[in-house]
């Protein structure tokens, strides 16, 4: 499959996985295990309807793995098992460079006006 399309929320998703915050300083220090659903959740602010539809794009494009953590983990600390989710090699490699690209994208067009919106021209 092709590479992930650079949406703002892929960004946010990747920033995550990354251990990065929205600004691209470091925020967190991702384990070896990766981030579960939930920590992304909250990492991002995405609802749950976005975030697993675009992990799972990511996870087709070869950038994203997921897996199950232990049962005897969960079992232990009486909750059910989390779904992890972590880069691959192929995405830890190219993550920061599309993002990179996107960021140098986006200030090439600071100040432009779609048309026919708010000043925009036709």
């Amino acid at each position: 499959m092709s590479d992930p399309k650079m949406t703002p929320h892929t960004q946010t998703v990747l920033r995550a996985l990354l251990g990065r915050g929205v600004d691209g300083e470091r925020r967190t220090t991702v384990l070896a295990e990766g981030l579960y659903g939930l920590e992304l959740s909250t990492l991002t602010g995405l609802p749950n309807g976005t975030l697993f539809p675009l992990l799972e794009r990511l996870r087709q494009a070869g950038w994203v793995e997921r897996h199950w953590e232990a049962d005897a983990l969960a079992e232990a600390e009486g909750r059910p098992r989390r779904r992890f989710f972590r880069l691959t090699d192929k995405g830890a490699e190219y993550a920061p460079y599309a993002l990179a690209a996107v960021t140098a994208t986006d200030s090439g067009h600071a100040g432009a006006v779609r048309p026919g919106y708010a000043g925009g021209t036709l």
